[in-house]
Formats: C-alpha cells, sequence, structure tokens
C-alpha cells in the first residue's frame, strides 16, 4: 500500500537524479495512454502527476518518493507526432540516457492503451528495451473503455504479435485508473521485486 508520495525533483538531466541507491520504477508510454491517472491512481492522489488533455505534457524526468523505501518516476512519454524535431531528438535523449544510464532502475512499466492495435512505435520501443536488457513490465490502461470479451481479443492480439520475435511475453498488467484495476497487483509486483533487493 502507498501510504506516502513526495514529489522530489523535475529534470532533463539523468546526472541530477536523485542521489543514492532506492530503487527506481518509472513509467512511460506514449502520449496520452494515460499515465498520470494511472500514477494519481496507484498513489491515491487526484493531483501528484499532472494530467492535461494535450498530450507531451510530461517534459522531465519527475522523481516521486514512495514510503521513504523506493521511487516511482514519471518519464516523458514517446511518439509525439505534434512535436518539432529538435524537440523529439531532445525527449529522446532524455529517456534513453535515464533508460540506459540509471543503475537504480529497477523495472520501467511501459504503458499500452488498451483500445488499439499493436502500434509499430510501442513494439520498435519494447524491442529497442530487450536489446539493451532493460527490465519491464506491459501494463495495458483504460480497460474500462471496452468491453470484456473485446478487451481479452486485444490483449490476445497483441501477445500474438509480440510473440512473433519474443520468445515469451514479458509480465503484464491490465487497469483502469476510473475502475482502479490492477491497482493492487502492481504494487504487489513492486513490493515483491523490492523484498527480492
Amino acid at each position: 500500500m502507498i501510504k506516502t508520495a513526495q514529489f522530489v525533483i523535475s529534470n532533463s538531466d539523468v546526472t541530477k537524479c536523485p542521489a543514492g541507491n532506492l530503487p527506481e520504477y518509472a513509467f512511460i508510454g506514449r502520449s496520452n495512454v494515460g499515465k498520470s491517472s494511472l500514477i494519481n491512481m496507484l498513489c491515491n492522489r487526484k493531483d501528484l502527476a499532472k494530467a492535461s488533455a494535450k498530450p507531451g505534457k510530461t517534459l522531465l524526468i519527475n522523481h516521486f518518493l514512495i514510503n521513504d523505501s523506493w521511487f516511482l518516476v514519471d518519464l516523458p512519454g514517446y511518439g509525439y507526432a505534434s512535436a518539432g524535431k529538435s524537440a523529439r531528438e531532445k525527449l529522446r535523449k532524455i529517456i534513453e540516457d535515464y533508460i540506459l544510464e540509471r543503475e537504480q532502475l529497477t523495472s520501467l512499466f511501459v504503458l499500452i492503451d488498451s483500445r488499439h492495435e499493436p502500434q509499430q512505435i510501442d513494439l520498435e520501443f519494447m524491442e529497442w528495451l530487450g536489446e539493451n536488457g532493460v527490465p519491464f513490465a506491459i501494463v495495458f490502461t483504460k480497460s474500462d473503455k471496452l468491453g470484456p470479451a473485446r478487451l481479452r481479443e486485444n490483449i490476445q492480439s497483441y501477445q500474438n504479435k509480440m510473440l512473433e520475435t519474443w520468445e515469451e511475453m514479458p509480465p503484464f498488467f491490465v487497469t483502469s485508473s476510473e475502475e482502479k484495476t490492477g491497482k493492487n497487483e502492481l504494487l504487489d509486483y513492486i513490493e515483491q521485486i523490492n523484498e527480492s533487493l
């Protein structure tokens, strides 16, 4: 259970992230995937992470200290069509530097909108994580927007698509920020990893 969640720092430079060796769990996804809503739901807070109707609000690495024992990290999204080339390049560098250089990164949660077909940009991003040996799990968001049968179909088609190139599926979770679905499963997963550390 998350008892305390406090904002610590925002920055665009991985070398300025908090010192120390607390484990970090980072959340990333394409713009408008429901990242801020998910983080707020996990932390029982309405406005810890700033949600916005305008995609691309998170342009920095945001660290939140959870229960004084681990960090939840809100990363910029990827794949902004509307951002100019130099802005996209800058974001890509922030994301890659954090993911590849941050030793405290324990697991990355890649958010996928459960309403859509598998998107090339998400598949390529996860492929890149695999090539770089980055541990990650998938979080399917917005599950309340679909009926149960359609949701199962979409997740199955995602699995089928991934298993064309992956030996096995990474861990995955099905969530709804509206209905608070998947919250306990996600937090249990983080808790298990923390205990194993």
